[in-house]
């Protein structure tokens, strides 16, 4: 299970200070597909990386089953660290090497040996289907291919929990459906617990268990998907059905007009 208690952030501008997150509580249930959804700016890339302690938060806990990540520091924290997978929007990868080298980068900075590096790495390779794309850069990759690195490397020191920053913003839908299918494949066989920060209801229709609705820095909404969309409590909430069902009337209109003729 993930507890987040009381956790805040602030960033200093050159009109003031930004609180990013504002006394911030949130509980996600060890195995779940979570989905966080709020508008640019409500501080979704914060608090995902606040959790992992990218961006160290001014006050408040953030604990990941029995350890608290906000507690950790040099060594511990690093440890921590392998066991929460992240995988972010623009990949992320090393252009000078290749799939197989990004993938055993974790492993190498943790000093596992060579023997164990290639069969992990193989395996995790073989698991996001990209055994044939070993030894290939990121150049001569497409970019659903390259966010199967990504995952792969997020997965290759067996995390307990993985976190995906807007994963498949930078995807066409076809490609986006077909990363949210393997997310969905990873967390079922591996029991990961699987957070996804988003904006795409999309993603929150196809994968997600469960939803928070993130606003100024704060939780204002929380619940299952089908409650968010079938009565949402919260603006925000309300704002996003509200763009879905304004876009399904103005493509209902669009087929009715070429059925019509015109």
């Amino acid at each position: 299970m993930i507890a987040i208690s009381n956790l805040s952030k602030s960033y200093k501008t050159a009109s003031g200070v930004f609180k990013a997150l504002n006394k911030l509580d949130l509980t996600i249930e060890k195995g779940d597909i979570y989905g966080i959804i709020g508008f640019s700016g409500a501080g979704k890339s914060t608090l995902v990386r606040c959790m992992n302690r990218l961006e160290e938060p001014d006050e408040g806990t953030v604990a990941i089953g029995d350890t608290v990540i906000t507690e950790l520091e040099g060594k511990r924290l690093r440890e921590a660290r392998q066991k929460i997978g992240m995988i972010f929007q623009q990949f992320n990868l090393l252009d000078g090497k290749t799939a197989f080298q990004n993938v055993a980068f974790p492993l190498r900075v943790a000093g596992r040996d060579k023997t164990f590096i290639r069969k992990r790495v193989t395996e995790v390779l073989e698991m996001v289907q990209l055994s044939d794309k070993a030894g290939h850069y990121p150049s001569q990759l497409s970019g659903g291919q390259k966010q199967r690195v990504g995952i792969a490397r997020a997965l290759v020191n067996e995390p307990d929990v993985l976190l995906c920053d807007e994963a498949t913003s930078a995807l066409d839908p076809q490609t986006t459906y077909s990363i949210l299918e393997l997310l969905q494949s990873i967390n079922q066989q591996l029991g990961l617990t699987v957070v996804l920060i988003t904006h795409e209801l999309e993603v929150l229709q196809h994968i997600c268990n469960n939803v928070a609705v993130i606003e100024q820095g704060e939780i204002v909404e929380t619940g299952t998907v089908d409650q968010f969309f079938l009565n949402p409590q919260s603006d925000t909430a309300r704002r996003f059905v509200n763009i879905v069902e304004r876009y399904r009337q103005k493509r209902k209109l669009a087929v009715e007009g070429v059925g019509a003729g015109i």
